[in-house]
């Protein structure tokens, strides 16, 4: 009879052991990079000499994110793991309620600001290591649902919150940031956040292009990339001036699209400045079944001042599945901010605002410090590969020793050397 049990028995070990190894090089790029110097320059300082200097609470936070914890109490695994705390100097950590405390407190200062200042630094780092200096700018609104003490219904339906992110379509990173109720229209504020971005650039830099859904669209945006000689790409409004101008379409006009037509006309808002393309694509929708007549059509209708032809434009604004929205999915599902973990909004924008910064951390680890094939991968792909392997930390002739698998070494031993490169900014 076949046997349901592996003839392996279990046994203790006094060795310090880490099941994540690969986690201590992401440790060590954080100290490479004065990232915890600049975090406890920036953010508030504890109200007493017993207190933890704010670096205390936020590297654990970002080796967890890293390694997947999605909740305060998966801090206990970096805790735990006192092969990992010997390797990255950590002689203690607060503890998960310490930590929540801790978001309340500096979220009712001056946190959130200290914090950006932090991200503002890993932004500029990155781009200087660039050879370009025009980038696009995406922007969108993402719900995370949350039924917390003064969380609002979304528009969706939702009780929850309804940041807005802005991503650099070229590199990924999360150039701003604005956590808000739920009850807050995504195209709430939109030029303002647009220009928040585009100030955050370093010098030589520029915002040269704009693509956004219909929330952005609006005269007051429209205008301010004209003035500014920036491209936009946004979708409109099915209003009834759009459909009028698009009923206006001569028939000749419209061409064989992918599954359907397209077409284009010029187009104006009541305040803004000059008229713009309307581009228009017109699928076939089935009639319902207990009515009789023609095919109505299904229209998608996008804004731009782009130059191109309209199916290039199309094919362009279409990038936003990939440079935007699965970003975000990456921030909210790779990195835990699919849910929060206090009952008030300003903390709960303090861990967000921490999440951001994991993610463009995470962005300039591949780009800084790994070789050149890694860095299409997503956040899960590191953990199974790099974050969570194992190692044993020794110490012998006053000199602690991380021991990995021999495939791993030379993949290690490079991370370190680039590690060992950085000069901060």
């Amino acid at each position: 009879m076949k046997q349901n049990i592996l003839p392996f028995k279990l046994g203790k070990t006094s060795e310090k052991i880490t099941s994540h190894a690969g986690l201590s090089l992401f440790g060590e790029f954080l100290h490479s990079l004065n990232v915890l110097d600049q975090i406890d320059i920036n953010l508030p300082k504890p109200g007493s000499r017993a207190g933890y200097d704010p670096s205390k609470f936020v590297e654990p936070l970002l080796l967890m994110l890293h390694g997947g914890g999605r909740t305060l109490e998966d801090l206990r695994e970096i805790r735990n793991d006192t092969g990992l705390r010997n390797l990255l100097e950590i002689p203690e950590m607060p503890s998960s309620d310490a930590t929540g405390d801790w978001f309340r407190r500096v979220g009712q200062g001056s946190g959130i600001d200290g914090l950006g200042d932090v991200n503002e630094i890993q932004i500029r780092r990155a781009l200087n290591k660039e050879s370009r200096s025009e980038y696009t700018l995406d922007i969108d609104a993402t719900q995370i649902v949350a039924e917390k003490e003064g969380a609002q219904k979304t528009y969706k339906g939702e009780i929850g919150y309804m940041p807005m992110v802005g991503h650099l379509a070229e590199n990924g990173l999360i150039i701003g940031d604005e956590f808000r109720n739920g009850n807050e229209s995504p195209s709430s504020r939109n030029l303002e956040f647009i220009k928040d971005c585009a100030s955050k650039m370093p010098k030589g830099t520029r915002i040269s292009n704009v693509r956004a859904d219909s929330a952005a669209y609006q005269a007051r945006i429209i205008n301010w990339c004209e003035e500014n000689n920036i491209k936009f790409t946004i979708g409109g409004d099915k209003d009834k001036a759009v459909v009028s101008a698009i009923k206006e379409i001569p028939d000749e006009d419209w061409r064989s699209f992918r599954d359907g037509h397209i077409a284009e006309t010029v187009h104006a808002l009541n305040k803004t400045f000059q008229a713009f393309r309307l581009i228009v694509i017109r699928r076939p929708m089935q009639e319902d079944m207990f009515k009789s007549g023609d095919l109505n059509h299904r229209y998608t209708v996008i804004v731009s001042n782009r130059d191109e032809a309209a199916e290039e434009t199309i094919k362009w604004y279409n990038r936003r599945g990939d440079t935007s929205e699965n970003r975000i999915k990456e921030l909210k599902i790779g990195f835990g901010m699919e849910r929060m973990p206090c009952g008030t909004i300003e903390a709960n924008a303090v861990y967000f605002r921490i999440g951001v910064l994991a993610y463009n951390l995470f962005v300039l680890f591949k780009i800084l410090s790994l070789p050149s094939s890694w860095k299409k991968h997503q956040v899960q792909t590191l953990r199974w590969r790099l974050y969570q392997t194992a190692g044993k930390v020794v110490s012998h002739s006053g000199y602690l020793y991380l021991k990995v698998r021999d495939h791993l070494f030379e993949l290690f031993d490079e991370v370190r050397t680039r590690c060992r490169e950085f000069v901060s900014v």
